[in-house]
């Protein structure tokens, strides 16, 4: 198994520099990337390989379900230096559709450690259960349930002393949400961007 990933990145390697000879070097040098993805550990929603973008241009942070808790060291540390280290200024939250995780949330299963973790989003179906009634099939009430998770992730960044720090000095960071549909491999925005000085926008359901 490891000998297969060897090769493979070999070959890569190659290819990157036949097509692009200082591709490594240019690398090499710095990284400044221009967005901070959240996002969903799954492994069919690779942030540089959905978004089209090369290495380097993308900061990433994933979890199960994307999910935002204010207490998340990792997460925190790595939107601290996002902001503040690479000067990063485009947040994204992104979850996707048929993610595992929220539907394990629906579930009356044991989790284990995963039923501490996902909590929150327990939390938001108890909260919007009106509106997730109205969506029909459960697969439709998860998806709904997957959306009003990037629009709490997205206010969670929001509230945090980052962002309100980089705000109070005057970076013009913006915190966008949006959702990745694995079936046709398309990126949706959910209308939810914070931005300094300005609300928060309603999004699906609002």
């Amino acid at each position: 198994m490891l000998r297969d990933l060897f090769d493979r990145n070999r070959e890569w390697s190659v290819t990157r520099k036949q097509e692009e000879p200082g591709y490594f070097a240019r690398l090499a040098t710095r990284q400044a990337p221009e967005y901070f993805w959240i996002g969903c550990s799954d492994s069919r929603v690779p942030a540089n390989v959905i978004t089209g973008l090369d290495p380097g241009e993308v900061f990433v942070h994933r979890n199960v379900a994307n999910v935002v808790h204010s207490s998340d060291m990792n997460l925190l540390s790595a939107l601290e230096f996002a902001i503040d280290a690479l000067g990063i200024r485009q947040v994204i939250v992104c979850g996707h559709y048929g993610c595992a995780g929220v539907r394990a949330a629906t579930e009356e299963i044991v989790h284990e450690l995963a039923d501490h973790w996902i909590e929150p989003i327990r939390r938001l179906a108890r909260q919007y259960a009106i509106d997730l009634a109205c969506a029909g099939s459960a697969a439709a009430r998860r998806d709904r349930l997957a959306e009003f998770n990037v629009i709490e992730g997205v206010r969670r960044v929001a509230e945090t002393p980052i962002i309100r720090r980089a705000w109070a000095r005057g970076d013009d960071v913006a915190i966008h949400g949006l959702i990745y549909g694995i079936e046709d491999g398309l990126l949706r925005d959910l209308d939810c961007t914070i931005r300094r000085n300005h609300p928060a926008g309603e999004g699906p359901g609002g």
